[in-house]
Order: C-alpha cells, then structure tokens, then sequence
C-alpha cells in the first residue's frame, strides 16, 4: 500500500510542471522552442535568468513537498527506519519520473534536474550540500551546466550507498541511467561545440 502511495504522491507532484506556468504567464511555447526542453535551462535561453529561476525554484520543491508530504504520512503510521528510506527514495524516483514524462503534457516533460535537486533538499543535508556543492563546482569549472549535472547524480549515486546502502542506491542507479539516457543530445552537443554554455544563459535578461 505505501508503495502505491509513494507512486502517487511523486508521479503527482512531478506532474506540475514549472514551465507550464510559465508558459501561460508568458504566452511562449517553452516545450517547444529554443532546445525543446520544458526546464529552468531552456526557460532561462528562451526568457532570461529570471524566469529560469522561477522555473526552477517550483520544480525543485516541488520534489522538496512530495517527500515532506511522504515522510509525514510514513511518520503517521509509524513507519520508520530502512523501510522508510526506501519509500522516500521511491517517492523520489517517481517525482523525476512524473517530472520527465507527465501526463499534463502527453508524457514528454523535462530531464529532472531541479527535481533531483529538490529530492536531495528533503532527503538529507549532508547528502544535499555535496551534491550541490559537486554541481556547483563542475558546472562553473566547464561552463557546462549539464556536465555538473552529471558529476551531480554520481554523487548522489556515492553518498546514498555511503549512508542508506544498496536498495536506496539501486534506485539512484535508475535516476542517474534516466539522466544521462535525457542529456544524450546535450552530450553530442557539446563534442559538437554546440551546447548553451552557463555563462551565455546568464548573459539574458
């Protein structure tokens, strides 16, 4: 039954969708346009820094919401310990899951990232400060955000199993395949010399 609820809840959160709302206010087919990407990166080529970071900011608590939501029902009912962090990490998973393939969108969506960011926000401090320290530092050293991205999840992948072992991190394992199956363009982009570098995205307005 928790497994079904852990679904739920984070396939129903991931569903709403930042770049939809901005979408509206703005009157501009995010999905669509630019990379045809409906996340905070492609939001800030096509709007500026500004709508980028709103885009963001929702999409990460989102993720945030859904595993406090969780982890006060698991709490309620007394279910604790191993158990618990595995439906927390399960509710995670479907988050980036709704998030990359939300029925609100004919199941094509973003790649998850602020989702991802919004999943280590809740789940763990220590966990949350490497990982974003890791993509803070890799993201400004190549001016490529989705290089952080991936350095990211590897961290994510090293400090689950450090701190909650291997079922935690089997799902991280499926996060980080999903990730890098999503960036695959961005990746080919970049050996192409194509891909948005950092600095020119924070060069709009």
């Amino acid at each position: 039954m928790y497994m079904l609820i852990a679904g739920f809840i984070g396939y129903f959160f991931g569903c709403l969708h930042g770049s939809q709302i901005v979408s509206k206010l703005k009157k501009v087919d995010i999905k669509n346009s630019g990379v045809k990407n409906s996340g905070a990166s492609n939001t800030t080529i096509l709007l500026g820094w500004k709508y980028g970071i709103l885009v963001a900011i929702i999409d990460i608590f989102k993720a945030t919401l859904a595993i406090l939501l969780m982890l006060f029902i698991l709490n309620e009912y007394g279910v604790t310990g191993e158990r618990q962090t595995l439906l927390i990490y399960l509710t995670a998973f479907f988050v980036v899951v709704g998030h990359n393939y939300p029925i609100t969108m004919k199941f094509s969506g973003g790649k998850g990232t602020a989702s991802v960011v919004g999943v280590l926000l809740a789940i763990d401090w220590k966990i949350a400060l490497i990982g974003i320290g890791i993509l803070l530092i890799f993201t400004f050293a190549t001016d490529y955000l989705v290089i952080g991205v991936l350095f990211m999840y590897l961290s994510f992948l090293t400090t689950t199993f450090i701190f909650f072992g291997v079922e935690p991190t089997m799902i991280v394992i499926l996060l980080t395949l999903l990730s890098i199956m999503k960036h695959m363009e961005n990746y080919k982009r970049i050996i192409r010399k194509e891909e948005t570098k950092l600095s020119s995205m924070f060069g709009k307005k």
